[in-house]
């Protein structure tokens, strides 16, 4: 835990945000606006609303993955956010939602609009499968 809090502070002091002052102006809209569920996420993602990325370790996304999904491993954000769309919200994503937050928490004190994926990857899994995952790469095929 004090490593993730000293990786946070660090980050902070990099952007126009510092840790600090994200923390003192933290509320119940943050606290709310900060996570999103699949259905949600699907659906802004179906309006190009959102960029999924994926921040698991290369080995997690090498076993298996989501095509759509931008993979950015936690450990390289710093260096890629270049690859990012900051007219988007950045949706970050992992099996559960550790990582994601710690990476949110990063974008948003770059200057990024994002949040976490409640449920993970394994509650996306869930919801993207059988028709729902044929409806999906349907939709996709006509943007």
């Amino acid at each position: 835990m004090k490593r993730i809090l000293a990786i946070l502070l660090f980050a902070g002091s990099l952007s126009g945000e510092t840790f600090d002052h994200y923390l003192k102006r933290f509320d119940y809209n943050e606290r709310t606006e900060m996570k999103i569920k699949s259905l949600e996420a699907i659906e802004l993602y179906k309006m190009g609303e959102v960029e999924f990325v994926d921040i698991r370790f290369k080995e997690e996304q090498a076993i298996w993955s989501f095509p759509f999904m931008k993979m950015i491993p936690l450990n390289e954000l710093p260096d890629r956010l270049n690859e990012l769309d900051k007219n988007k919200t950045i949706v970050t994503v992992c099996p559960h939602y550790d990582r994601a937050e710690m990476a949110r928490i990063f974008l948003t004190l770059k200057g990024f609009k994002s949040r976490y994926l409640t449920d993970g990857l394994i509650g996306l899994a869930g919801y993207l499968r059988g028709d729902e995952a044929k409806e999906f790469i349907e939709e996709m095929k006509k943007r």
